[in-house]
């Protein structure tokens, strides 16, 4: 028998009592042969994990071809984007925990002698053909990676904020929010998002109106806020809620006039902080009556912002029920009056959404 054959059977528990007994006392006096097993055991182990690697592949990717992907959303990031930033994330990582693997493999057999004349030829040649493979298999890998990361892709625009209009699914936005978009979804503050499709544009009043498309989607519940229908008065306590950043922001202010820039009839102007991102959200007075959209502000003058009024919310509301088969129910009982500040905020940001376009 070999010497390779013998050591294998010995690390495989395969040698009878004598053989073993003999084998045991011959590798204690000969550290040349001690050597030796260290490293073939060494080497055996390196093989058997590579195999389990190359098990867990096979059984993820069965795994992967029993799921519908086409519905499965990943926080509504493309999966091209996803890659790209966790490539851009973790990249570096990967690449020292490789490099760190080689190291300590070809480090343990140079210490246990395993490139010294004691190996076989049979061994060296495996050896060889096992690390060509597994280099072969990271640059095929790294290729496919930078090929991805060189794709063009669309990487989601964040839009703005939109809120409810009815318990069936129906938001209330800007029309700029939605300007060019390929697909839209929203997102409340828990980081549950919703498909929706544009049902209602109208540029002229910067007003749109989505419906929920998405079989995840049950119902808002009671929508807490009523839409005004009557003009608001000048110096009105009024707040808002939006996304000016990846979280619910109060603002509070006042209305401080009766038209928007430059004299326009259909906007409020309102002395109210808006950033990027809260376009679409609710303009609210302090009894919690819904009156108006935040549309944008003014460039030039800080805390000085501009809504669509809560007419042409109705007014939007009345068109797409007469244009389409839209079932429109708009609440008329207000949850939110005669509540403290801190309680009309946490009632109704769980009826105001952030809205991603893409």
């Amino acid at each position: 028998m070999e010497l390779t054959e013998r050591i294998e059977a010995y690390l495989n528990g395969e040698m009878s009592g004598a053989e073993l007994e003999a084998f045991e006392s011959l590798r204690a006096t000969n550290p040349a042969l001690d050597q030796q097993i260290v490293a073939h055991q060494a080497f055996i182990t390196t093989l058997t994990n590579y195999g389990k690697k190359k098990k867990l592949m096979s059984d993820m990717n069965a795994i992967h071809e029993t799921l519908d992907v086409q519905s499965i959303k990943a926080d509504v990031i493309p999966a091209s984007t996803l890659v790209r930033m966790l490539w851009n994330k973790y990249r570096v990582n990967a690449a020292v925990a490789a490099s760190v693997a080689i190291l300590a493999v070809f480090t343990s057999l140079l210490l246990t002698g395993y490139f010294s004349h004691n190996a076989t030829k049979s061994d060296m040649n495996l050896l060889r053909r096992q690390v060509s493979r597994e280099l072969g298999e990271v640059k095929k890998d790294q290729k496919e990676i930078l090929r991805n990361m060189e794709a063009p892709v669309n990487p989601g625009i964040f839009g703005g904020t939109g809120f409810a209009l009815t318990a069936n699914g129906y938001v209330v936005t800007n029309s700029h929010v939605i300007k060019g978009a390929d697909s839209i979804y929203i997102q409340n503050g828990k980081g549950d998002s919703y498909k929706v499709n544009v049902v209602y544009d109208d540029p002229a009043f910067d007003l749109a109106i989505l419906k929920i498309n998405d079989a995840d989607f049950e119902t808002f519940g009671s929508i807490p806020y009523s839409i005004r229908k009557a003009q608001s008065d000048v110096s009105e306590n009024v707040f808002t809620v939006g996304f000016p950043k990846d979280d619910h922001v109060l603002g509070k202010g006042y209305l401080s006039s009766a038209s928007g820039y430059k004299g326009d009839t259909t906007e409020y102007q309102v002395d109210i902080t808006v950033n990027n991102g809260n376009s679409g959200g609710p303009l609210l007075d302090n009894r919690g009556n819904v009156i108006g959209v935040i549309k944008g502000k003014q460039s030039l003058a800080d805390g000085t912002g501009f809504a669509v009024k809560s007419k042409y919310i109705l007014a939007a509301v009345d068109s797409l029920q007469n244009t389409s088969d839209a079932q429109i129910v708009l609440n008329k009982k207000n949850q939110l009056a005669g509540l403290s500040s801190a309680d009309q905020y946490k009632k109704l940001k769980n009826y105001v959404f952030m809205v991603k376009v893409y």
